[in-house]
Parts: C-alpha cells; sequence; structure tokens
C-alpha cells in the first residue's frame, strides 16, 4: 500500500532506512538499587545514525516481565477491574486510587497464560477460563526499564466477584470493581482510566464487540 502523491524515491528512502540494522553494546553494568525495584547504571556504546559511535550513560530499571488480565464476563458482558492504591499517580499529583487491569509479575519457568490466571485468582478471587494473548509483551517505557507487558483476556463469572483480596506479603490491598463492559469502554475512551495496559485492552475489546 502507497500513500497517495508518495514518489518511488521517498518510498526507497524510506524502505532503506527502516531496513538498515545500527549496533549498540552494553560497556559497563553497575547496580544503583537492588529492592522491589532494580535499577542499573549502564554505559552503551551506541552506533548513530549518521554514522560512528557514541558512548552514552543511561539509568534502567529492571524487575523482569509482567501480565495483565482483562476478565469478562460474556453472559453479563462485564469486566472486573482492581482499584489499588497506585505510588506513581500519587507522586505525580493525581488521585492515587486507579481502576486498572489486574496485573503482576511473570515468576520463573511460568508463562504468561498461567501468570494470569494465578494472578486472576489471588487479585480477584475469581477463575479465569480461557485465557487468550492479546499480545506477547509490550515495552512499558523502553527508555528507562527493561518490563515488557503481557496482556491476556479471559472470561469469568462476575457474579462471585467483591470484596476485597490481594497478596499480604506484598502489602497488596485490591478491591474488586465489577463494570458493564460498555462502561468500561465509556471510561477509556473518555479518558478517565489513564493506565496505559488497561487502555490497550479497552481499545482491543471494544473492537472485538464491535465487529460482533
Amino acid at each position: 500500500m502507497h500513500l497517495a502523491g508518495e514518489s518511488a524515491s521517498t518510498r526507497n528512502r524510506s524502505m532503506r532506512f527502516t531496513v538498515n540494522q545500527l549496533k549498540a553494546l552494553i560497556h559497563t553494568r553497575k547496580s544503583i538499587h537492588e529492592g522491589f525495584l532494580r535499577v542499573y547504571q549502564y554505559e552503551f556504546d551506541v552506533e548513530k545514525h549518521n554514522g560512528g559511535f557514541t558512548r552514552i550513560p543511561r539509568e534502567v530499571m529492571e524487575r523482569g516481565n509482567a501480565v495483565a488480565v482483562l476478565g469478562h464476563d460474556p453472559i453479563l458482558d462485564e469486566v472486573v477491574l482492581g482499584n489499588e492504591f497506585r505510588p506513581g499517580v500519587m507522586v505525580n499529583g493525581e488521585y492515587p486510587y486507579r481502576d486498572n487491569l489486574i496485573a503482576g509479575a511473570i515468576d520463573e519457568n511460568e508463562t504468561a497464560l498461567q501468570a494470569a490466571v494465578r494472578e486472576m485468582r489471588e487479585e480477584t478471587g475469581l477463575a479465569l477460563s480461557n485465557p487468550t494473548l492479546i499480545h506477547s509483551g509490550a515495552y512499558v517505557s523502553s527508555g528507562g526499564t527493561s518490563e515488557k507487558i503481557a496482556i491476556v483476556y479471559g472470561t469469568v463469572d462476575t457474579a462471585q466477584a467483591g470484596g476485597v483480596h490481594g497478596n499480604a506479603e506484598e502489602d497488596e490491598d485490591i478491591l474488586s470493581v465489577v463494570l458493564p463492559a460498555k462502561v468500561f469502554i465509556e471510561r477509556v475512551r473518555s479518558g478517565e482510566i489513564n493506565d496505559l495496559k488497561t487502555l490497550v485492552a479497552g481499545y482491543w475489546l471494544a473492537e472485538r464487540q464491535a465487529a460482533g
């Protein structure tokens, strides 16, 4: 597919730059902090687009990869979210108790689908059936963290939802929130929900329902 008014030379030039594979190497790596989050100071040797190399320092947060789960009741057409205190939201000056997708880390030797089932059970008390990958893993913010989040869709019985759940050892305090799918999608489209993984899942669900 070509854009109207796009010349052959423009197309060829775009393809040339897209295909070109530049080189980047890790020169040094030093631990700055190791706790719930791990932060490292890197020096990278990075090839420049116009030629030559430069050495750049960057701090990178590492904590492994995670999964986010869109639990949907297809009979009642409702979704279940978790309302939880989010420290990053508070630090940015906004009300920190947010309705987001159920989410958590993917443990070692665990698949995203297995983690989705476990997280739904831990954070809502619900059984997740027929888990399906929406996305196998997208970077959260690749300029500052190596973390990727997979997004999983599965079915739940929202009639059984309610109460406060979470892993006490991780100080989790998560209130189950059930919304009609239509309301969830409206909150996504209006910007009321501003958590990126929850937005992605909301737009995916809207497209899926529109397609019938």
